[in-house]
């Protein structure tokens, strides 16, 4: 059974940082674009980034640019994404998700809500003092 299982969520202070990982079951990680998406209390689910399956292809939301940075190593069929500078904002629950579009390189289109088949139960991160 495909699975996708986040970890690493929890309560930090603002410019704190937190790892996210997004642990993969059931299939490997190598050939599915991989994206993290959130969702705060009230408003719809957003893309954060996303990371190609082919060449490691990357794609960030402007809120996060700078400082947010997405990784894999598909060794541990595992996909990371580390926060620096956490603002109260960034406070919601963090899914990763995977896509079986297999592109060599990662576009705002290719890193949509929509685009993505395979959904993990999400993390809650909470910023706050």
């Amino acid at each position: 059974q495909l699975q996708l299982v986040e970890s690493g969520g929890g309560l930090v202070q603002p410019g704190g940082s937190l790892r996210l990982s997004c642990a993969a079951s059931g299939f490997t990680l190598d050939y599915y674009a991989i994206g993290w998406f959130r969702q705060a209390p009230g408003k719809g689910r957003e893309e954060v980034s996303c990371i190609s399956s082919i060449g490691g292809s990357t794609n960030y939301a402007d809120s996060v640019k700078g400082r947010f940075t997405i990784s894999r190593d598909n060794a541990k069929n595992t996909v990371y994404l580390q926060m620096n500078r956490l603002k109260p904002e960034y406070t919601a629950v963090y899914y990763c998700a995977a896509s079986n579009r297999g592109v060599a390189y990662i576009s705002d289109y290719d890193c949509r809500v929509g685009a993505y088949d395979y959904w993990g139960q999400g993390t809650q991160v909470t910023v706050s003092t």
